[in-house]
């Protein structure tokens, strides 16, 4: 069997499908690809200026017919689903020309769609001939392994990244320009190079410091420059040794940031502690006050860690009676005094689990 660690923070040289069938089983927890697009282009493409557009006319994107990328998709895709673990997940970048039959065989192979992302060009290249609409955005399709896995998603880090806003699947960011576009004597070094910004996002929303981030088609590096910079691993396949070298080159210059700053303190979940234990360890005295925010409403605690005013029941049950509701979290309902003024026992709650379960 394969030893996974082989291949971590390496990019492995040749055929991707032929690569992904030495990676071991559900081993690896995202997959970003950035495949060829079959881009279908009909002869050269020239500015009004009379220059010639420097298009995707790579070899590595041409096809000899839909069927035939078809099966190619298949074969990748079908090999990505095994090496994912059973809660990791797939990003995969497209245009018009191919997303939608990507799309459909990513279904068809048992993944599940979570959300299609559209990468809004801030600065998208002119449609130059004036016959169609200027095609501004590619498409991202983000998938789980399979319907019911618990994939990794950092909802309120992104929610605090987008200035406290629920993070939307329309993304506007600017294609590769300045120093951050790869050139070897003034000409661009890969055709399709992806924004780092892009990345950025996609691996610090879904998956966690020291995963295994794979990219079947490294090309450039972003993919590993950017796992390396938020500290996960990365695994890279690529055909061509020139792009070997330039991700490599990339890969190497970065810094990684420090640890302490990329922990999702923010996503941490509530500590499990039962008002009973806060009773039990003196933070909150039998036959205490505890009472609403605005002092409209005081209770008494007693030994068993329900409470009474005039009923007697849970911190929560006695709330929803107050509120008339069907159910209320008592904890972000009640407070007591400490040092003269109002203190939520939810912030109790949190200063217990700090002193007694390592939170």
């Amino acid at each position: 069997m394969t030893n996974l660690k082989e291949f971590e923070n390496k990019i492995i040289l040749g055929d991707c499908i032929e690569n992904l069938k030495k990676i071991p089983d559900n081993s690896v927890d995202l997959i970003f690809a950035d495949p060829p697009y079959n881009m279908q282009l009909q002869g050269e493409l020239w500015r009004p200026n009379q220059t010639k557009v420097d298009a995707v006319d790579d070899d590595w994107d041409k096809y000899e017919s839909f069927k035939h990328y078809d099966d190619f998709s298949i074969a990748w895709l079908k090999e990505c689903r095994r090496v994912l673990k059973e809660d990791g997940a797939i990003w995969v970048i497209g245009s018009y020309h191919n997303i939608f039959r990507v799309g459909k065989i990513i279904q068809d192979l048992g993944y599940w769609i979570l959300n299609d992302v559209i990468w809004m060009k801030t600065n998208p290249m002119p449609n130059f001939k004036g016959t169609r609409f200027n095609n501004a955005h590619e498409t991202l399709i983000w998938a789980s392994k399979k319907q019911g896995s618990r994939y990794k998603f950092h909802y309120k880090s992104m929610k605090a990244f987008n200035d406290d806003k629920q993070m939307r699947s329309d993304w506007y960011i600017p294609i590769c320009l300045g120093n951050e576009r790869i050139r070897i004597n003034g000409e661009k070094a890969h055709s399709t190079q992806k924004p780092e910004e892009l990345l950025y996002r996609i691996i610090l929303s879904t998956s966690n410091i020291g995963d295994v981030i794979l990219d079947p088609f490294m090309g450039s590096g972003t993919t590993g420059a950017i796992a390396k910079l938020l500290r996960r691993k990365f695994i890279g396949f690529e055909k061509e040794e020139k792009y070997k070298k330039i991700a490599e080159d990339r890969i190497n210059k970065v810094v990684p940031i420090d640890e302490d700053f990329l922990k999702y303190r923010i996503e941490k979940p509530k500590p499990k502690v039962a008002f009973g234990n806060l009773i039990k360890d003196g933070f909150i005295k039998v036959g205490e006050i505890m009472t609403d925010k605005y002092g409209n409403n005081k209770v008494k605690i007693n030994a068993d860690g329900t409470i009474n005013n005039g009923e007697t029941g849970s911190i929560h049950s006695i709330s929803a009676k107050i509120l008339n509701k069907q159910s209320s979290n008592g904890w972000s309902y009640w407070y007591v005094i400490r040092d003269g003024k109002l203190m939520s026992i939810d912030d109790l709650r949190y200063k217990y689990a700090r002193e007694f379960m390592d939170y």
